[in-house]
């Protein structure tokens, strides 16, 4: 069964060119700002969305993401209120894919049936489940391919050829490849390394490679753009959120503004490494 993640990946290499795929936290800093920024981010060049799911505990997340947690929960964000988000963007945007990223802890509390019932209902196209190993596939990931629902699968610099078949066998939609080792945000990312491990990865896999933790300029994304299928920003558009909050004292429409702009540079990163690369 094709899904929008396969259809979006499928144009994207009919065009030669990279996705980029933004990452926002759900409820940052509030549910209506949130959702602002979420449906201005396909016009502004989005191809692929991830929504964080606020958590407690957000082991693998740097600073930046981890306050954003931290704002959209003390805004009130909840798992029901998250899937409420997506069904209202839905209501006007059925194309772009929209990719859950969190941890176990609060779908398991909300109850995986009940979960993936509710993830379809409301137009969810895949998971990141940061916390479950593939030993673990029998608690979500199966359920959610059964469910018509891609299972997305973190890869690392520490992922040898030993483990990465397992990391691989029940991954579906494309294979996110961290590309450095530590927190989201913490570094960035070395263009040449990512090109081998993109191409050493490629040998085990037809899936598309995604390539996120540490780009935060353009430029950054153009290289990345130019070595693998995808490209993840998540870091540098919450931090805009904090700037503005920072500087205006609320959120709204300076957040939103920041956001969008800083993804339509990126945008034009991405498809300028397309040309580059045709050129």
């Amino acid at each position: 069964m094709s899904t929008r993640i396969d259809r979006q990946f499928a144009a994207l290499k009919e065009e030669g060119r990279a996705a980029l795929v933004t990452f926002i936290m759900a409820g940052d800093p509030d549910a209506e700002t949130s959702l602002e920024i979420i449906k201005g981010l396909p016009a502004a060049g989005a191809d692929l969305i991830e929504i964080g799911m606020p958590f407690t505990d957000p082991m693998a997340d740097g600073p930046a993401i981890q306050a954003a947690g931290l704002r959209a929960l003390k805004s009130g964000q909840t798992l029901v209120r998250t899937l409420e988000l997506v069904r209202a963007f839905r209501a006007g945007d059925d194309q772009t894919p929209v990719v859950l990223m969190g941890y176990y802890n609060p779908i398991y509390i909300y109850g995986v049936e009940r979960f993936l019932a509710d993830a379809v209902a409301v137009g969810i196209d895949g998971l990141i489940v940061v916390d479950l190993p593939p030993e673990e596939d029998s608690e979500l990931c199966l359920p959610a391919i059964k469910a018509g629902i891609n299972f997305i699968r973190l890869a690392t610099p520490t992922t040898d050829d030993r483990r990465l078949p397992a990391v691989l066998a029940n991954t579906s939609g494309f294979l996110y490849y961290v590309s450095i080792t530590g927190i989201t945000g913490a570094a960035a990312p070395d263009t040449g390394r990512v090109a081998a491990e993109v191409r050493r990865i490629r040998r085990h896999t037809s899936l598309p490679i995604a390539v996120g933790f540490g780009v935060r300029t353009p430029e950054q994304a153009a290289a990345i753009a130019a070595v693998a299928d995808g490209v993840v920003v998540g870091s540098a558009l919450v931090d805009e959120i904090r700037k503005s909050l920072e500087q205006t004292g609320g959120a709204g429409a300076d957040a939103r503004d920041r956001v969008l702009s800083l993804v339509g540079r990126l945008a034009e990163g991405v498809r300028g490494a397309a040309t580059a690369s045709v050129g």
